[in-house]
């Protein structure tokens, strides 16, 4: 049974993959802050017997150390750094920054899904797709930039695009693989009503493109149809 581990697995896109996973029979470690308050989430734990709950709050490093200890004796095949959030305001833009919340944007988008990378290492050597996924979006691409704005939310995902292509070519050597994935614009409490994309179809396109993933791909920056994006 293949094994994947999903951060942010509580709502949205993290939900969404763990369904999926699931009701095609892989071993699901969920992982989200307050699994107490997923109603939607411990559903599904007691739908499928393979999928497990983890109280995890990423912005304590401790707590990504304690798990990769508790879990140490598991092989995952595939990790998937979902969980972020989106920091900025249209009452707090440029010139009025809440400096407090890019500090701990930059902790929940780049500095956890880093740490998850380097303690659940080992974990990923022992399966067999050894295979990193970071959730990422098309605001993290400078070239595609024309609009501005969201100064918080686009400087963490590029900060998360260049740490993933440089632990991309650090793990070449040993065989991990790293996508860098933009989901779209999806109709999520993050992206609202108004996307045009359903969480089920990102999330079946993204899964298709790890499915089909090759060695030669690794540190790439791929839409959730797989096409390639600009950095």
């Amino acid at each position: 049974m293949a094994t994947v581990l999903i951060t942010g697995a509580n709502r949205g896109l993290g939900l969404e993959f763990c369904k999926q996973y699931a009701s095609e029979g892989w071993r699901v470690i969920a992982c989200c802050r307050s699994p107490e308050k997923a109603s939607e989430l411990l559903g599904l734990a007691k739908q499928y017997d393979q999928l497990s709950v983890f109280a995890v709050d990423v912005t304590d490093l401790s707590q990504i150390e304690a798990l990769a200890v508790q879990l140490h004796d598991i092989a995952i095949d595939v990790l998937i750094n979902n969980a972020g959030v989106y920091g900025d305001s249209q009452e707090r833009g440029f010139g009025q920054l809440d400096y407090a919340v890019w500090t701990k944007t930059l902790a929940v988008n780049v500095q956890a899904p880093v740490k998850f990378a380097e303690v659940f290492l080992p974990h990923l050597q022992r399966g067999n797709l050894r295979l990193l996924v970071a959730v990422s979006s098309l605001m993290g691409s400078i070239a595609d930039n024309g609009s501005g704005g969201s100064i918080i939310y686009r400087s963490s995902k590029a900060a998360l695009n260049a740490a993933m292509k440089s632990i991309a070519i650090d793990l070449r050597e040993l065989a991990v693989g790293v996508l860098i994935l933009h989901p779209g614009w999806v109709k999520t409490d993050m992206g609202g009503s108004r996307a045009p994309t359903e969480a089920s179809e990102s999330v079946g396109g993204m899964r298709q493109v790890i499915a089909a993933f090759k060695s030669e791909q690794s540190g790439s920056f791929l839409k959730y149809d797989g096409a390639v994006l600009p950095w």
